[in-house]
């Protein structure tokens, strides 16, 4: 189910990155859709992680309360590349794929088995029942290391929900657990059989090299990659003006988003977000 209106004017603002409580997120699908209304975006995407479980109430919502937005399905897919974690987010898919719900389905089993290991790792860290602490802030929605974060954060036992990452549940530290995710070519693949648009989801934010970075894209764009996020909330001109050359560089559409999980001063939806004219709006490829 395609909900693009394609006389839509993507001139209006529009965030193509954005989380609910079906994921790591702290709004609910309609409580996302209110805020987004509120702030006058007029194309709204919502990617949460490996699940599209949000997509129906957000949309019925969106009928029933003749609200107007434009909702475009989406998804993010953890994917492993040369041991990073690369995220691929796909947009304007049909979630009702039978290959995008196999692969869903791979990709929760994974999240699952992830999580109890991770609540393992804290035990002998001293945090105990952290699985049945993280299920419960994740609710009906899949579990992420976020989740982990913040019962840490609200027990105290870290100062920053970042600092449980740094200390704790990042990479390399004692309670790490490497990712069972699928490659990057297979989330590029299935998000095509399921009709949609496969985006390299905030390359800025990986902790990669520029010669890695370049390697990450040019996999993303071999494996038929379409597009890359080049404008996020957080970005310097400088860090603006690099993405906008590996786009240009390598033949990828530009896609925008603010990656929104919870309302903060430092990131909001929308907030931002313009792509510059030298580019392919990923838009293009939906009209």
């Amino acid at each position: 189910m395609s909900t693009i209106d394609f006389d839509f004017n993507f001139d209006a603002r529009c965030d193509f990155h954005s989380h609910t409580t079906c994921s790591d997120g702290r709004l609910k699908p309609t409580e996302l859709i209110d805020r987004a209304v509120n702030f006058q975006i007029g194309a709204l995407a919502i990617t949460d992680h490996d699940t599209t479980a949000a997509l129906d109430s957000a949309f019925r919502y969106i009928q029933e309360q003749k609200l107007n937005i434009t909702l475009i399905n989406g998804i993010e897919i953890s994917t492993l590349w040369q041991n990073f974690e690369i995220h691929v987010v796909g947009l304007n898919i049909d979630p009702k794929n039978e290959s995008l719900k196999a692969l869903v389905d791979k990709q929760q089993d994974a999240r699952d088995s992830r999580a109890s290991q991770m609540s393992e790792k804290l035990a002998k860290c001293g945090f105990t029942d952290m699985l049945s602490k993280a299920q419960a802030l994740a609710g009906d929605g899949s579990i992420t290391r976020a989740h982990f974060a913040r019962v840490l954060y609200e027990q105290g036992d870290v100062s920053a929900m970042q600092s449980a990452f740094d200390k704790y549940i990042g990479k390399g530290k004692r309670a790490f657990v490497k990712p069972l995710w699928c490659d990057v070519a297979e989330a590029v693949t299935t998000i095509h059989k399921a009709g949609g648009t496969a985006v390299l989801a905030h390359p800025m934010r990986y902790d990669m090299t520029a010669k890695w970075l370049r390697r990450l894209i040019i996999d993303f764009k071999d494996a038929g990659g379409d597009a890359m996020e080049i404008v996020l909330p957080q970005m310097n001109p400088q860090q603006r003006r690099l993405m906008v050359s590996y786009c240009l560089e390598y033949d990828l559409y530009a896609s925008l988003g603010s990656d929104f999980h919870y309302p903060s001063k430092w990131s909001d939806l929308g907030r931002n977000l313009t792509l510059p004219e030298d580019v392919k709006p990923v838009w293009q490829l939906w009209q």
